[in-house]
């Protein structure tokens, strides 16, 4: 049997090689590492190789910090140094025939000397460069791929960072695995063990810096306690090639140093913040500088006190600029939140431009914009933000997410890839040009020299660093795209799978298909055609369906549903101008509803349920069929994951396997959410009558009840038939019995149920008087997303019981036991012949 894992090793767990592959490896006898420093990003990566090559090839190998006489030692060695150390070596190096490598870049070659000797040589443009190389030498040999004879990689971005939204207090906002590794309590972790792990894996896939705080920041960042406590995190990264920076609060001048205003432009303001920069550079001289969230949803900003936003922006840049190579990164997710929804010029999509539009010329020279991908937040399905076409002087860094919000929070597998492709490799055509976004972010199109990429990466204390080990793929699969945004994304997720579960065949041709369907399955049942993710914006779970909540609110995630159209109309002619904030070309595309793709349609056209998408389908049809396609993909996640038994360790295939069966139950439930919610909107039928018609379904409130009463749930279509079942009790059970009306066979017994915050229910199914399963509502404990406290979208579930006979006429029946708040809900029951997806 497999030694169980917890995860932590991440793709970095270095599993012994088989012995035929140990026996044809080279017998390296000393890692050469060409710094003295214990602290440099070469010697880290000299001992990374020390300790990978004990794993992989259970062979002890010894560093040697020397600058001179490498050649003396006669055995296969690895030499691993910058460029420039190695030219001061006697081992030489034709530095003129190695293309030119860009910052962080680095060259690999395998030198063989003689039949019994290979040498590996691992020169960096700079230390983290060394370190990058030494990395990619132990991740191919983990995959038993050959060593290159010569081979060169440079970034394409050299801003390749992580925005963590830990909070002081140790919560993590959007955060789904666990407490913070960062903070407690107000204060720095004493302990940051894990804070050079993580720095680890960030380097293992060319990530050079984090921004470690909460973009909603708090002013005691700066007391002086955790002042000391930045440079400690500080110095736990940097051996690993990690700088630090962190986020502001805009209003901190006010609320920690006692003045009266904040103003951008106040002298004492100026002074204030001159002040308090030097003394964080005192504790990190390494600095990468400030991310800024001001003037959104309700965070204070220059525009607070009738400045501009570059005069914020500045303010910071001017700050930093005496310590050196500091940047302010100023988040352009500034809107209003409370829109007025019956304005139909009213859109949030239109906020970036508008209020950036204009200041191209105004911003420092160390200022970069931070931008979302997309117009709003993250969702499923957005076309790139405009404003990568409007900044042409002012550098900008594209935001993206590995956390998963609006995208099943780790609960539900989402491989990210595939989603950043489309943002990607869109042609903005700027000025009639070519003007890819990945060669605009990279800074090749406006020959910027700081520009790329950030991400929201939400690891907390969870072993698995994100809640979920399948989850990992995309932290694995960013760190790729910052460095070559034109990776092939099946190759991406047959590295990470090779590298994390194992080279068996089965291993990586069963998670590269899972993980290839996740997301087309997951818009499918989510929210499809450029409606954005159906959840409940208004609550802060951003989690389950609630198609409802989109609308009716002033944040603008609006879809301006009715009974006879749906869609956004942003068309420059008849709507709210978002198209036409793109250049001509891409605009002119929007605006015509012929030339529009369907799956951006809803984006930017409002338009009838019955109109026809260019397959022929109406919208209407295509929701209904898109939903159950999803939810039917989603099925057969855990089925496929079950070919993996005995391949994996215990401990992960039971893990992912919890979640694939929770996803493919949760599917379905965001499937009847939102195609009953638009029938009941539309009252256009589906063709092939499956909506509101389950002929397999016992629905709970049609049940014999004994301690058990009916209620209503809201919303009505996170319930079938709008009602469930609750114990009438806190205390005491209920019972819930019917007679079995389906014919005699093998069925799987699925019971959709609500598992919310509040309490453990404890449930038993017995089939005349037998038990088949039992269970308890503690999903909360084992699933780490943003859990509701109502019978809801969110908290609706289901769970299976597979195989089982019954008798025509048997008697099912269920007791529930509730627990605090939670009073053994249940919605319906379903008895699903074979090859049946209710």
């Amino acid at each position: 049997m497999l030694a169980n894992e917890t995860g932590l090793e991440g793709w970095l767990r270095y599993a012994p090689l088989p012995a035929e592959i140990i026996s044809l490896q080279p017998s390296f006898s000393h890692i050469v590492a060409l710094s003295r420093s214990e602290t440099s990003p070469i010697y880290t990566a000299a001992k990374e190789l020390q300790d990978g090559l004990k794993k992989l090839l259970n062979r002890d190998v010894n560093i040697v910090k020397t600058a001179t006489e490498i050649k003396e030692i006669p055995s296969s060695k690895i030499v691993v140094g910058t460029l420039d150390s190695f030219s001061l070596t006697d081992e030489k190096i034709e530095v003129d025939r190695i293309p030119d490598l860009k910052e962080d870049g680095y060259w690999l070659s395998t030198r063989k000397i003689d039949s019994g000797t290979t040498d590996i040589l691992i020169a960096g443009q700079n230390e983290r460069g060394a370190l990058y190389g030494a990395f990619q030498f132990l991740m191919l040999l983990a995959q038993n791929k050959p060593y290159p004879e010569s081979h060169t990689s440079s970034p394409q971005a050299p801003i390749r960072w992580i925005n963590q939204w830990d909070n002081l207090d140790g919560t993590i906002e959007r955060g789904y695995a666990g407490p913070s590794i960062f903070f407690k309590d107000g204060a720095v972790l004493d302990d940051l063990t894990r804070v050079a792990q993580y720095a680890r894996l960030m380097a293992s896939v060319g990530l050079n810096g984090i921004i470690v705080n909460n973009v909603n920041s708090h002013c005691n960042l700066f007391n002086p306690t955790n002042m000391k406590g930045l440079g400690r995190i500080a110095d736990a990264m940097r051996p690993w090639g990690v700088r630090i920076g962190v986020a502001l609060y805009f209003d901190t001048p006010k609320d920690l140093g006692g003045l009266p205003t904040s103003d951008p432009l106040n002298p004492d303001v100026v002074s204030y913040w001159n002040d308090l920069t030097t003394r964080l550079y005192r504790n990190v001289p390494d600095l990468l500088g400030y991310l800024i969230k001001a003037n959104s949803e309700g965070q204070p900003g220059p525009l607070t006190y009738g400045r501009t936003l570059a005069d914020g922006a500045n303010l910071f840049a001017r700050a930093l600029k005496p310590h050196g190579d500091g940047l302010v990164m100023y988040r352009a997710f500034v809107y209003n939140h409370h829109l007025d929804e019956s304005n139909l010029k009213n859109d949030r999509a239109n906020a970036a431009v508008e209020f950036f539009d204009g200041l191209d010329d105004e911003f420092e020279d160390n200022v970069i914009v931070q931008i979302k991908y997309g117009p709003i937040d993250f969702q499923i399905r957005e076309p790139p933000s405009p404003l990568l076409s409007h900044l042409r002087r002012t550098p900008i860094i594209l935001e993206f997410q590995v956390c998963q919000e609006y995208l099943g929070q780790q609960s539900h597998l989402v491989y990210l890839p595939p989603l950043w492709r489309t943002i990607l490799d869109f042609d903005l055509r700027i000025d009639g040009t070519p003007s890819v976004v990945r060669d605009i972010v990279s800074g090749s199109k406006f020959d910027w020299k700081r520009s790329g990429y950030a991400a929201v990466v939400n690891v907390g204390q969870d072993s698995t660093w994100l809640g979920s080990h399948m989850a990992m793929s995309n932290l694995y699969a960013y760190g790729c795209y910052c460095w070559d945004a034109s990776r092939d994304e099946v190759t991406v997720i047959q590295d990470w799978a090779r590298l994390t579960f194992g080279s068996h065949p089965t291993i990586v041709d069963t998670i590269t298909k899972i993980s290839m369907e996740s997301w087309p399955a997951y818009e499918n049942y989510s929210g499809n055609l450029g409606i954005q993710t159906l959840c409940d914006i208004v609550k802060h779970c951003h989690y389950g369906p609630s198609p409802a909540a989109m609308d009716g609110n002033g944040w603008g995630q609006w879809t301006r549903a009715d009974s006879h159209a749906i869609g956004m109309d942003r068309t420059v002619a008849t709507g709210t101008g978002n198209a036409g904030q793109y250049p001509p070309e891409v605009a002119a595309m929007f605006e015509d509803i012929k030339t529009t793709p369907d799956d951006l349609l809803l984006w930017f056209h409002h338009v009838p349920y019955t109109h026809q998408l260019k397959s022929g389908k109406t919208v209407i049809q295509h929701f209904y069929d898109a939903h159950y396609d999803g939810a039917k993909t989603a099925q057969t996640f855990p089925v496929q994951w079950q070919a993996l038994r005995g391949l994996i360790d215990e401990n992960r295939f039971h893990h992912t396997a919890l979640r694939l069966t929770y996803q493919a139950g949760h599917s379905i439930v965001w499937r009847d959410s939102i195609n009953n919610f638009y029938h009941a909107k539309c009252g256009i039928p589906d063709v092939h009558g499956r909506v509101g018609n389950h002929p397999w379904r016992i629905e709970a409130e049609d049940m014999e009840l004994s301690g058990y009463k009916i209620v209503p749930i809201t919303p009505f279509e996170a319930a079938s038939g709008g009602k469930a079942i609750v114990t009438t009790s806190s205390t005491s059970p209920g019972k819930a019995k019917c007679i079995i009306p389906f014919p005699t066979g093998t069925y799987n017994v699925a019971v959709n149920y609500y598992d919310h915050l509040g309490g453990k229910s404890q449930y038993h199914v017995f089939i005349n008087d037998r038990l088949i399963r039992s269970w308890d509502g503690d999903l909360e404990d084992k699933l780490l997303h943003d859990f509701s406290d109502l019978r809801d979208g969110h908290s609706a579930t289901r769970i299976t019981v597979g195989d089982v006979g019954i008798v025509k006429g048997d008697v099912l029946e269920i007791v529930g036991t509730p627990d605090g708040s939670e009073l053994a809900p249940i919605d319906y029951i379903s008895f699903l012949p074979e090859g049946i997806i209710d």
